[in-house]
Order: C-alpha cells, then sequence, then structure tokens
C-alpha cells in the first residue's frame, strides 16, 4: 500500500519568493523562517525572519527556489498556507493565506488559527 503524498508545508507566491530571495540575498542569509507566536487581540500573530540554519526540530521545505523553515511548534497551524506579497499604494507586506485561520483582528495583525486535523 503506497502512501499518498504528504502536501506542501508552506508555500510562496511568486511575488514572494521574488521579495524574499532579494531580501535574503542582501541579507546573506540562507533561510526564510515562519511561524506564529501567543499575541494580539485574536490570539496569535504571524512570525517571519531570516537565519543560517534551522533549529534542531524545524521542518524544511524549499519553494519556489527559497529554503523555508517552519517553526516546530507551528506546524500544524501553518499547514497548506500561503505566503503572498502585495503591494498597494498605502503598503507593501508579506501576508500569510491560511486555511486554518478563522478569525483576524480589525487591523489584521494577529489572528486566530485552528491546529489542522490529523487525518487518519
Amino acid at each position: 500500500m503506497s502512501r499518498r503524498p504528504r502536501p506542501k508545508l508552506v508555500t510562496l507566491s511568486d511575488a514572494a519568493a521574488n521579495r524574499v530571495r532579494e531580501i535574503m540575498d542582501a541579507k546573506g542569509q540562507g533561510y526564510l523562517r515562519v511561524g506564529v507566536k501567543n499575541g494580539g487581540c485574536a490570539g496569535m500573530e504571524y512570525v517571519m525572519e531570516y537565519t543560517d540554519a534551522p533549529a534542531q526540530f524545524d521542518e524544511v521545505v524549499e519553494d519556489n527556489g527559497v529554503k523555508i523553515v517552519v517553526d516546530a511548534k507551528a506546524v500544524l497551524f501553518l499547514l497548506g498556507s500561503e505566503v503572498d506579497y502585495e503591494i498597494t499604494p498605502l503598503h507593501a507586506k508579506f501576508v500569510f493565506k491560511n486555511p486554518n485561520q478563522t478569525d483576524a483582528c480589525g487591523c489584521g495583525e494577529s489572528v486566530t488559527i485552528l491546529p489542522a486535523a490529523a487525518e487518519g
């Protein structure tokens, strides 16, 4: 019995991948690290930073030419997410399109995320 392929943990849109590569080239960093932390009025906030190496239990995926490190504690909260990069007349920012997100605060800085359900 063969196992079905695992879905990608996190993906990047073309715009996000291009911007991340620009920043990583300028900083000389090798990985984009994503995760979540407790905070904000809706309960959680997305976290992005650049790093030279993954931590011991982090998940590493590659998408669109970018090495992405996912904080081990955030895997079930970010499963199936896409990171995009939006440019409008008022801002330029990274945004998460997360199927596990159930709510967001009015300013959009914090979210409510339920862990992805395990498939049996």
